[in-house]
């Protein structure tokens, strides 16, 4: 019995096998958590769908290799489309172009296919509570992709002062409202610095932004 006030958040699924969107929808409404509201097969499908919800999901679980319309694609035109629904990368990927593709695409997190039960609630969880989920495979990953890129970043997108600040919170565990106690500025200061970021890095999350922080040295990526 879920607590008193306590959230249900709605769950899409993409994803072109019939048998493992099934089998995900089962393991996601085992959780009183979650209730998955639509089933895809591909992008394009997933999209018109969204289009005609009356309901529309707190998040969306892509697949990467799909037909018509693949996973990049998919969170690319969804985080355009619909900012305001988070979406999760679960994919039998393993490679750091598929994760840094997904997750510069606008996922907030990235799983692989044979992940747990329960880390897919938690990565569920955090990603709709926190706002981003790393697992120890999408670290691992980064950390080797930080090591062979270039980190040579033209000065005109250089964060000030202040914005490095916000962007070494960022990269914390911190929320928005906590880093601007920190920082002593107001939350649509914060908000700003934010937005004001993004558009300067041409990221589209948090997660992009702290992806591009660590790329450029300007962070650690531990």
């Amino acid at each position: 019995m879920l607590p008193i006030n306590q959230p249900v958040y709605n769950v899409a699924i993409a994803d072109d096998h019939r048998l493992i969107a099934e089998s995900l929808s089962h393991l996601i409404n085992d959780s009183p958590e979650f209730t998955v509201i639509l089933l895809a097969n591909n992008g394009k499908l997933l999209i018109e769908s969204l289009k005609t919800a009356t309901v529309a999901p707190d998040i969306c679980i892509l697949d990467i290799n799909m037909p018509v319309m693949n996973g990049v694609e998919t969170a690319r035109e969804i985080s355009k489309l619909f900012p305001e629904i988070k979406l999760l990368a679960l994919s039998m990927n393993d490679d750091e172009a598929s994760v840094i593709q997904m997750i510069r695409a606008g996922c907030r997190g990235y799983l692989l296919k044979d992940c747990t039960q329960a880390e897919l609630h938690r990565a569920l969880s955090e990603i709709l509570v926190k706002g981003f989920y790393y697992s120890d495979f999408v670290t691992g990953k980064l950390v080797h992709t930080i090591h062979r890129e270039e980190k040579n970043i033209e000065p005109a997108v250089r964060p000030s002062e202040r914005e490095m600040e916000f962007i070494k919170y960022a990269a914390s565990e911190m929320t928005y409202k906590e880093i601007a106690l920190t920082m002593k500025l107001s939350e649509r200061t914060i908000d700003g610095y934010r937005e004001a970021l993004f558009e300067k890095l041409q990221v589209k999350s948090r997660v992009g932004l702290v992806l591009f922080s660590i790329r450029a040295g300007w962070v650690n990526a531990n």
